[in-house]
């Protein structure tokens, strides 16, 4: 299974982009629970921490496509560096702010600056792959492969580290840290413009990917998906609350990390005849199945195997999520369009924190975790809906 994913580094400056975008990413999956952490400790309420982090990604969700069109038009190092600095500014400004207890507007403009000033640096990793693998589609599926695997290694440890940090030490070190990752590797990305993909300076298509019928039916697919991402980390906290052990929550976390990194490995590393469009599909279903068990859980310990199963079917499905994107947007186009894969999940999240910590306040975890099977149904059915606006041209991958 590690033979097609040794090959990949092979590629010139791919070791160099992957190690610095990996360090980047990190905080992707420490801002949203680090804050649920620390407003659910500063204020005692959930639903008030899920709004908060919420606030972050609707503002993520919103900027997102759009940093990515300019990255398309300018390049990524003129935009992300600016950007790495100013979401610095503005969690520090976000914590500081919760910290001097000030007025609760303060820590939703505070939110909106660091969501808009976030960056899709996993879509631009990408970008890179697309752009050094652009003739070899075999490599670029395990490439794309490798980069999901590496986004679940990132929400394994993620959670559980910046729980650990908070419960341990107190619930500001987490941010502090992510702040350090995010500045660090962003910089040492930028900095390696030898496998920047070039800026095309004139574009045969001057409208947005959004426009392409099956862009826009996988972002509203992904919406639905992230909705079951954000709703999962609020209630999650709250039920390893419940069970006398609130560290457990990044632990159970990384239980449904770890069965999608698994997954993801496996996806990756064999050749496909199912075309991409049906492997997507039934992806989404395996998801709504997996996640069902997880409603009938009242034991940290059945949860956490409960949560690893429920993993298993996120990676391949955010594979072929993002290669579908990658066959349907022109190249010169191709960070915005996956942009808006993530710009959709920053939407569910920014939905499923909400009603996450609403549901969590009003009805108790057990009821919550309904919404998540909800969004995950809503995820299939509209799949299946729009299954014949998802047209691509299938490449060998063998």
């Amino acid at each position: 299974m590690v033979g097609p994913y040794r090959g990949l580094f092979g590629t010139p400056g791919a070791k160099g982009f992957v190690l610095a975008g990996f360090v980047g990413r990190i905080p992707m999956s420490m801002l949203g629970i680090g804050i649920v952490l620390l407003i659910s400790e500063l204020t005692g309420s959930y639903a008030k921490a899920g709004a908060v982090s919420g606030v972050v990604s609707i503002a993520f969700a919103v900027a997102a496509p759009l940093s990515g069109r300019l990255v398309d038009r300018v390049g990524q190092a003129k935009v992300l560096v600016p950007f790495a600095l100013a979401h610095a500014a503005s969690l520090s400004g976000l914590m500081l702010c919760a910290h001097a207890n000030a007025p609760e507007w303060t820590l939703y403009a505070t939110g909106v600056a660091t969501g808009v000033s976030a960056t899709s640096l996993g879509a631009m990793v990408r970008a890179r792959w697309s752009h050094a693998l652009r003739d070899d589609p075999s490599k670029l599926h395990t490439a794309f492969s490798f980069e999901a695997v590496i986004d679940e290694l990132i929400f394994v440890t993620g959670p559980a580290f910046v729980t650990g940090l908070a419960v341990a030490v107190n619930p500001y070190v987490g941010l502090i840290v992510a702040i350090v990752c995010t500045v660090t590797g962003t910089l040492a990305f930028s900095a390696l413009r030898g496998t920047e993909p070039p800026v095309t300076r004139r574009r045969t298509h001057s409208g947005s990917p959004i426009a392409i019928p099956g862009v826009a039916l996988l972002s509203v697919v992904f919406i639905a998906v992230g909705g079951v991402f954000g709703s999962i980390d609020v209630v999650t906290v709250a039920f390893a609350d419940e069970q006398g052990s609130k560290a457990a929550a990044g632990l159970l976390l990384a239980c449904i990390s770890g069965g999608s990194m698994i997954s993801g490995l496996w996806y990756g590393s064999r050749p496909w005849k199912i075309s991409l469009r049906t492997r997507f599909l039934r992806g989404l279903g395996l998801f709504a199945v997996g996640l069902a068990p997880v409603l009938l859980m009242h034991d940290l310990r059945l949860m956490a195997i409960a949560m690893f199963f429920a993993g298993l079917s996120i990676s391949p499905t955010l594979i072929t999520g993002f290669s579908l994107v990658e066959r349907m947007v022109p190249a010169g186009q191709l960070t915005e369009g996956m942009a808006w894969l993530s710009t959709s999940i920053g939407f569910g999240v920014a939905i499923g924190s909400w009603a996450g910590g609403w549901l969590t306040d009003l009805f108790g975890t057990a009821n919550a975790y309904a919404f998540s099977l909800l969004c995950a149904l809503t995820a299939a059915l509209v799949g299946a809906a729009g299954y014949t606006l998802v047209r691509v041209e299938e490449r060998s991958i063998g």
